[in-house]
């Protein structure tokens, strides 16, 4: 992660992104003793960031009530998504995009800038940090993430990104949107696999993804199996 850290600790990871980036906890072990404490550590602790974080909540993390401890700390649950994971070798890699559309590995500034633009139009909100992010990941070497924009003739249609986590068999998939007008013509597919079989050429084995209820049945035909559900849940930044 060229512009960011993590931080692992005994019940949580912290991962860290510079220039707006991501930022929060990407997993935790809590009990029903120490939860609020380490809750509120944690809000101490980003506050010096001045800047909005995440709490990925999974379904089997402990304690059971962490959603409503989260919920009674100042953290707002958002849409629900499927963890789903694949080992590489058992997925379906070759899938060509529509008819009229072709896929480019972002390898430049203008590569970057549209990509920013489909996230902008596809979710909506200011990407530009991502674009940052991506940029800056480009001359790290080796290279820790390759995003891939898909076009139809010269107009940026849909785009993601695959991370790669270096001394682990894992990736992981990040950011596939599709913009209205080309939804459910294939592309978002074409744009999986090729990201999958771009960890596979690395050597990857197994590849992560959290799934949208919409564009859940799309890695399930691939190959994906769902593990558990995750609700990220965002906190305004302030120290209570």
């Amino acid at each position: 992660m060229p512009t960011g850290h993590v931080e692992n600790h005994s019940n949580l990871v912290r991962s860290i992104l510079a220039r707006d980036g991501w930022t929060g906890v990407t997993w935790s072990d809590l009990s029903q003793v120490n939860a609020d404490t380490v809750i509120t550590a944690q809000i101490n602790q980003f506050a010096a960031a001045s800047r909005p974080w995440e709490w990925k909540h999974y379904s089997h993390d402990q304690p059971g009530d962490l959603p409503e401890r989260l919920l009674a700390a100042g953290f707002t649950p958002q849409p629900a998504e499927a963890l789903l994971v694949a080992e590489l070798g058992d997925l379906v890699l070759d899938v060509a995009p529509p008819a009229g559309v072709h896929l480019r590995t972002v390898l430049d500034q203008q590569d970057v800038e549209q990509l920013v633009s489909v996230h902008d139009e596809v979710f909506g909100g200011d990407h530009a940090p991502l674009g940052a992010q991506v940029l800056a990941g480009l001359s790290h070497q080796p290279t820790t993430a390759e995003a891939v924009v898909a076009f139809a003739q010269h107009t940026p249609i849909a785009g993601g990104r695959v991370e790669f986590h270096l001394g682990t068999d894992f990736a992981s998939l990040w950011g596939g949107g599709t913009v209205a007008a080309w939804r459910g013509q294939g592309v978002f597919r074409s744009l999986v696999a090729h990201r999958a079989a771009a960890a596979a050429a690395r050597g990857f084995r197994y590849l992560q993804v959290d799934a949208s209820l919409d564009s859940l049945p799309i890695p399930r035909r691939l190959g994906f199996v769902e593990l558990a559900t995750t609700t990220p849940f965002t906190h305004p930044g302030t120290a209570n």
